[in-house]
């Protein structure tokens, strides 16, 4: 969207990579190709101003943004920086991912300078729907157009601030009325920002409307979904299990199909986005450019698979291993599960045979990540070193969920490496595994069981399994009815009950770990459920303990990383902020504690 000709605070944010200040002569002058705020104060402008305010939720469209720091996916923030995946390319490739990746991140490091100047760039943009919504007077847009722009703008700006809180917690909170004519741009995080996430998400479930005639903006249930999410940050269960059961039971896309999950893979195929479990999702495309086709996922390709690039997310030995089942019951091996490695071909050539795991595996591991001989979508089997490349640093695995098919890539890929892949902030999935936690921590175990059992339900389904090529040499000719490998998945039965809170606590936060898998929730998840009693640290030191002692592997950067307690949990608010917010010598905006 062009801009106006004046700029608020957070136009000072996006200058920090190219000035020292925000300076009011600046300020007052126009920006090339820009409008001014009175030829848009009508319907069109106003529509204008919220598309592009949308446009933003793929993280790609600020000046001075590097594409791969700021993905909505949180690829690294989510991901790298958890036990799902690593970085696979070698030393120094993409500075400074090692130091972000090992726990040694700090306030001075570009990814998180980026990621807060795109987030509160969409928070502007959702104020500049309401500043000028608030001065429009064209009589043909009628009162619930415009309740419905307000509803719209209003839920995204709490979408950008609770991103933003995701990664720092302690952030500003910037409405309409924030702006530097009312001098009032330089705004403090010490007041907590989740209370006014929660009012805007509640606007906004009160006002959307249930269904819309454009499939990608949101509706009231997603607004309800979001809110819930905020609830969850906060532990404030009571305060999300009725939405949450609303949800289930009455929830709608926007387009007026009920809420269900759907066949896994159908999640991440741009041939069927926007289905029965998409809750709400940012809306790619290739029609007009690469800059709204998953821009920010463009290295997250196998370095010499499909579209060729860059091996820059691989999926962890840990995550792969998370996908081992009991032989007998088809059930996770929550505690268990990293005592061996599923059988791999690190520092194999692909010349040399080798046949894949044979032991019980759930079926949602070959969607989520792609292993030597079997079907990588419709590209072949993978032949694992040969698409890998530099095997030694990248391990043996690549991502998947962010891939097209092959059969479809002239209608799902621009330039090969952007996408018209949706990605799904919330998925029906998530409502039935945050309902499950709210069950563990203030409800029934049973219930809790029975919301897993959902979920796992459908992994358990063979129809929705990879299955062997009818020719492993032509891919394109299709698939036979024979599972790709040896999967079992089983639902739980008594176990829930059996073995008490404890046990079920773990049992949801696993599942939630397998069923969202490279999805770059998992830092998020664990963040939230640790609560000052150091689980996070825990899982993710013994997570580095565990990949950095793999024979063949060299994670030579993550030997010795050490996740601090009490630190690295929130990542540094970026100093380039704080030095921006001076206000009398004094920065208004505070650093996280021990930084």
């Amino acid at each position: 969207m062009k801009r106006f000709n004046y700029f608020l605070f957070i136009a000072c944010l996006a200058l920090v990579t190219t000035t020292n200040s925000c300076k009011e002569d600046y300020l007052e002058i126009g920006a090339l190709g820009s409008t001014s705020e009175a030829t848009l104060t009508n319907k069109a402008g106003v529509k204008g101003l919220l598309t592009g305010a949308y446009s933003l939720l793929d993280g790609w469209g600020v000046p001075n943004t590097t594409y791969y720091f700021v993905g909505v996916s949180n690829w690294i923030f989510g991901g790298v920086t958890s036990d799902d995946a690593h970085t696979g390319t070698q030393a120094s490739a993409l500075p400074p991912m090692e130091a972000v990746e090992s726990y040694n991140y700090d306030a001075s490091m570009l990814p998180f300078n980026n990621k807060w100047i795109v987030l509160y760039a969409g928070v502007q943009r959702a104020n500049d729907v309401l500043r000028v919504l608030a001065k429009t007077t064209d009589v043909s847009m009628s009162a619930e157009e415009a309740k419905q722009f307000k509803a719209e703008a209003i839920f995204l700006r709490a979408v950008y601030h609770l991103e933003a809180a995701k990664m720092w917690e302690n952030v500003p909170y910037l409405d309409e009325n924030v702006s530097y004519s009312n001098g009032n741009y330089n705004v403090s995080n010490a007041t907590p920002v989740w209370p006014k996430i929660e009012a805007d998400f509640k606007f906004a479930a009160e006002n959307l409307s249930a269904t819309k005639t454009e499939v990608g903006r949101a509706n009231s249930w997603a607004a309800k979904a979001f809110l819930a999410k905020t609830y969850l940050f906060q532990d404030k269960y009571t305060d999300a299990k009725p939405i949450l059961e609303e949800i289930i039971a009455n929830g709608v896309t926007s387009s007026g199909a009920k809420y269900a999950l759907v066949n896994y893979a159908d999640n991440f195929n741009p041939s069927k986005k926007n289905g029965p479990e998409s809750v709400f999702a940012v809306q790619m495309s290739i029609a007009e450019s690469f800059q709204n086709g998953n821009y920010g996922d463009a290295l997250n390709f196998p370095m010499g698979g499909p579209a060729t690039c860059c091996g820059a997310y691989q999926p962890s030995f840990s995550l792969v291993n998370s996908f081992k089942t009991d032989a007998e019951t088809g059930l996770p091996l929550i505690d268990t599960f990293n005592d061996s490695d599923v059988k791999n071909d690190q520092g194999i050539e692909s010349s040399t045979p080798f046949a894949p795991y044979t032991g019980t595996l759930d079926a949602r591991l070959d969607w989520t990540v792609g292993r030597r001989g079997i079907p990588y979508l419709d590209w072949g089997l993978h032949p694992g070193k040969a698409w890998i490349r530099v095997q030694a640093v990248a391990g043996p695995y690549s991502p998947i969920k962010n891939i097209y098919y092959q059969a479809a890539a002239a209608t799902t890929s621009f330039s090969s490496r952007w996408t018209s892949n949706n990605y799904n902030m919330i998925r029906f999935a998530d409502v039935l595994l945050w309902a499950a936690e709210v069950e563990v921590e203030i409800g029934s175990l049973a219930k809790a069981q029975e919301y897993v059992n959902r979920v796992r339900a459908r992994a358990a389904n063979p129809a929705g399994w990879v299955k062997k090529y009818v020719d492993n040499t032509s891919p394109l000719k299709g698939f036979t009815n024979e599972p790709a490998a040896n999967y079992k998945v089983g639902l739980y039965t008594t176990e829930f009950m059996a073995k008490g809170k404890e046990f079920a606590r773990e049992a949801v936060r696993f599942e939630r770990k397998i069923e969202f898998g490279m999805e770059g929730h998992r830092f998020f998840d664990l963040r939230r459920w640790d609560n000052g009693t150091g689980y996070m640290a825990n899982t993710l030191n013994a997570y580095v303990k565990h990949e950095t002692s793999i024979p063949g592997y060299d994670f030579t950067y993550m030997k010795g990383a050490t996740f601090k307690k009490g630190k690295s949990e929130l990542y540094p608010i970026p100093q380039a902020q704080i030095d921006l917010s001076v206000v009398d010598g004094t920065s208004v905006l505070k650093q996280n504690p021990n930084y």
